[in-house]
């Protein structure tokens, strides 16, 4: 596939994407990113922001197979991944799939689900794969989870864990529209609903060509060693209990790649790193309890280390 292709998916995912959602450019590159990289997206705000709105706009956009999940406390893990039940016609056992069998998953409210259904989820993520009852059953590509949550302070939610979290290429937040914007929404829905008449404008052959084409963007090594660096004083700073992990700086290199590819160049540059730092790492620090009373204390970290972190030259880039 070539880069111009690869431009132009992305193109026409944003200007589909526009007809429903009102602004949050930003918003919706980042989530083309992660179409592209084959990772999984965590949306977060207080509800009513669009999460679920934006992320049924994106699987719609796409032709492939779609299913949401709405997360509740007595959800199961059997009720997302499958089961396997005895057919008395044919007296034998069947599997049932479940929702996890789809292209695109939309986990919806996906802290309001306890801690076992929430780790029912680690290993679909992470090898695209699903084990019931002894039998490993393989997902078909593309597989992404879109996952929204709402703040954990709100009642009747459970935190996800690290290693849950550490599974999603970016966490997004998602933030209020502006006045002019909000105006817009309303405007735009006061008789109809774009998102019922939205047409899929990508196939699954084209996505699935553009994740096997994002690996080749050139990363010159001075580059993966900025990232090194990020890393690393993110384990050493003071204010942090638990640095980036490997597993993060993989899922660095696999963003920035496919940043660089949207953006029409076949080469990453340190801007790209530093514009991917807050969406690819926060949501991988866990900060110390002093640092908790700020309102956004890993992004602070995050902006402290990139002003301290040496930033390769352009004769470096080569």
């Amino acid at each position: 596939m070539e880069l111009s292709q690869i431009q132009g998916i992305a193109d026409r995912m944003k200007e589909n994407v526009a007809k429903v959602i009102v602004g949050k450019e930003e918003t919706v590159e980042l989530m083309l990113i992660a179409l592209i990289a084959s990772g999984h997206v965590l949306l977060e705000d207080v509800p009513g922001t669009g999460k679920t709105m934006l992320a049924k706009t994106i699987a719609r956009s796409l032709d492939c197979t779609f299913k949401r999940i709405q997360f509740t406390p007595d959800l199961l893990p059997s009720d997302i991944s499958g089961i396997n039940f005895f057919n008395q016609k044919l007296s034998e056992f069947e599997f049932r799939p479940g929702p996890l069998f789809a292209h695109i998953v939309l986990a919806d409210e996906i802290n309001r689900a306890t801690p076992r259904t929430q780790s029912s989820l680690l290993e679909c993520m992470e090898e695209r794969q699903i084990s019931i009852d002894g039998e490993t059953r393989a997902l078909e590509a593309p597989f992404l989870v879109i996952a929204t949550q709402n703040p954990v302070e709100n009642q009747g939610t459970f935190p996800l864990p690290e290693a849950q979290l550490d599974r999603f290429l970016l966490k997004i937040p998602v933030g209020y529209p502006t006045a002019a914007q909000e105006l817009h929404i309303l405007q735009r829905f006061k008789q109809n609903d774009p998102l019922v008449e939205l047409l899929p404008v990508v196939n699954r052959a084209d996505l699935v060509a553009a994740q096997k084409h994002y690996s080749r963007v050139r990363v010159s090594d001075d580059l993966l060693k900025y990232i090194v660096t990020i890393v690393e004083m993110t384990r050493s700073h003071p204010d942090v209990a638990m640095g980036v992990s490997p597993r993060g700086s993989q899922a660095m290199l696999k963003a920035v790649q496919a940043y660089a590819l949207i953006r029409g160049r076949d080469y990453v540059l340190p801007d790209d790193i530093k514009a991917l730092v807050k969406p690819v790492f926060a949501h991988r620090i866990l900060t110390r309890t002093r640092a908790r009373s700020q309102e956004n204390p890993a992004f602070a970290i995050l902006e402290k280390i990139l002003a301290q972190a040496p930033v390769p030259t352009e004769v470096a880039l080569g």
